[in-house]
């Protein structure tokens, strides 16, 4: 059975603003003088949010600024700011994440959590409602909590139920609500008032009556089904859909702390921890992570998060914990964080290696070097070469990122003549003296420096591609390539452009395209 927690935050917009003047030095805006948030629209200025003492003195929000001064002179007022306050609510169901990971904002003073499944890890539902409560009253935030089977129910209960927290009993769902007014089922205002209108105040009420005799007490068949829907959604006879804010991942590991850790050694040691659990976890599953989080919860609401990227899957605990210990230093303790987590966004199924130590396949592994070097100076700034389908030796790679997998050379070495170490990116022309047309050069000139010619292998023809040719202006030549040494020890590889009888006036060119070691 489902578990909801709705948690509503009546003055979300002043005490954001509170602790914004706070947090900055200003002088807070006093608790105990009537204080109201004041917005715009078609009809001009009203209020958008009011404190506790505004609420005494009559005064709520969506009323008119000037009834407001009539009924109370000495109204203090700041301007809103929605956008600051969908902000908060943002970051604040971010942090709490750490209670669940399927939540999401309801409205725009409110959070549920789903903590099907979960409530045992602090404790049981009850416990976990208490400390969720403590926390936020440590935060400087008025909450109501409830908690029910339903989205609805638990909606209802953190807004009209006494006391908070308040939980209705598994299956209790019915008899839990019926007291609550009708305005707990999200209804319209305007719907809410006809219900009470018809002697209609008690949810309970609504749901002892038959169906058919409540849709005649309407003018409309579409504001029956609306008290309808919302009335089956609360006590669980409709499914209502809920879209989580945050991806729910595979592979996560927390670490509840009892006492705040203030240095980021006490974060590294707890790192260690969760590296070896979550890296067993994707071991058994037969994944590895591509992208990896680690995000710690301080105590007074807020929370730091960092990643780290593989360019190959892995579920090394020592390599995890070396990219991550380079950005721990950039975590904000504030006062303290109490708790951790580690998840592996991204995961990918583990591709088979030799694990025998009496054979080995001899490949060389440079994706710790990759990882760590792509984490420290950015994805774009680290690349690998790629096979390309071409026989064009400056076409047979190309460039891509370091994460877009590992690539697939094959090892055709000893099926074709050797390669230089060095591959110049663009062919660079050299002046060439040889001793018959169609011969190896005896004598170059490259970079202003003649050198003569002491051995010569070759050549080796490389001829054009001829579906790339058809999109050329010009007809491409073909490449007669050589092997050579000079009289100080240096080899090249060089190729010759064109033929000298191929029935074109072009001469060959001649070209140094590599220097082998």
């Amino acid at each position: 059975m489902s578990r909801i927690v709705s948690i509503w935050l009546p003055h979300l917009a002043i005490e954001r603003l509170k602790r914004e003047r706070t947090a900055s030095g200003a002088t807070p805006q006093p608790d105990d003088q009537p204080f109201a948030l004041v917005g715009s629209d078609a009809r001009g200025l009203k209020l958008t949010a009011v404190n506790a003492r505004s609420l005494r003195d009559g005064l709520t929000p969506g009323l008119r600024l000037a009834d407001a001064r009539a009924i109370c002179p000495h109204l203090l007022t700041a301007p809103a700011a929605p956008g600051k306050d969908a902000d908060a609510l943002l970051a604040l169901a971010r942090w709490s994440s750490r209670y669940s990971p399927t939540l999401n904002v309801d409205g725009e003073d409110g959070l549920w959590l789903d903590i099907t499944g979960v409530s045992h890890l602090f404790g049981g539902e009850r416990a976990l409602l208490a400390d969720l409560a403590t926390r936020l009253t440590r935060a400087c935030l008025t909450a109501r909590l409830g908690s029910a089977e339903t989205l609805g129910g638990a909606h209802a209960l953190a807004r009209f139920a006494q006391p908070s927290p308040h939980i209705a009993p598994p299956d209790k769902i019915e008899s839990t609500l019926a007291t609550l007014p009708v305005e707990a089922l999200r209804l319209q205002p305007e719907t809410a008032q006809l219900l009470r209108r018809l002697g209609l105040k008690r949810i309970g009420q609504l749901t002892y009556l038959p169906r058919a005799s409540l849709e005649r007490r309407f003018h409309s068949t579409e504001a029956a089904q609306a008290v309808l829907l919302r009335l089956d959604q609360a006590l669980g006879h409709r499914e209502e859909k809920r879209a989580s804010l945050l991806p729910a991942p595979d592979f996560l590991v927390r670490l509840p702390l009892a006492e705040p850790l203030i240095t980021h050694d006490g974060v590294i040691a707890g790192l260690d921890h969760l590296a070896v659990e979550l890296c067993q976890t994707l071991a058994r599953a037969g994944c590895g992570a591509r992208r990896v989080t680690l995000w710690a919860a301080r105590t007074d609401g807020s929370s730091a998060a960092i990643e780290v990227g593989f360019s190959v899957p892995s579920f090394e605990p020592s390599h995890l914990m070396r990219l991550l210990k380079d950005k721990i230093e950039t975590i904000d303790m504030g006062f303290g964080v109490d708790l951790m987590a580690l998840a592996a966004l991204i995961t990918e199924p583990l591709r088979l290696t030799q694990t025998s130590l009496a054979e080995t396949d001899g490949d060389v592994r440079p994706e710790a070097l990759i990882d760590a070097l792509a984490n420290r100076l950015g994805k774009s700034a680290v690349r690998r070469l790629f096979p390309r389908a071409s026989h064009i030796p400056e076409w047979g790679q190309s460039l891509r990122s370091a994460f877009a997998g590992r690539p697939a050379w094959t090892n055709d070495a000893a099926s074709r003549p050797p390669r230089p170490l060095l591959l110049l990116s663009r062919p660079e022309p050299l002046t060439v003296l040889a001793e018959i047309p169609e011969g190896p050069p005896a004598r170059f000139t490259w970079r202003r420096v003649s050198r003569r010619v002491v051995k010569a292998e070759g050549p080796e023809r490389i001829a054009p591609e001829w579906w790339r040719a058809l999109a050329m202006l010009s007809k491409p030549r073909p490449r007669d390539y050589y092997r050579i040494e000079d009289e100080d020890g240096g080899r090249y590889w060089v190729f010759r452009e064109g033929l000298y009888q191929d029935g074109t006036e072009e001469t060959p060119g001649w070209f140094l395209h590599g220097v082998f070691g």
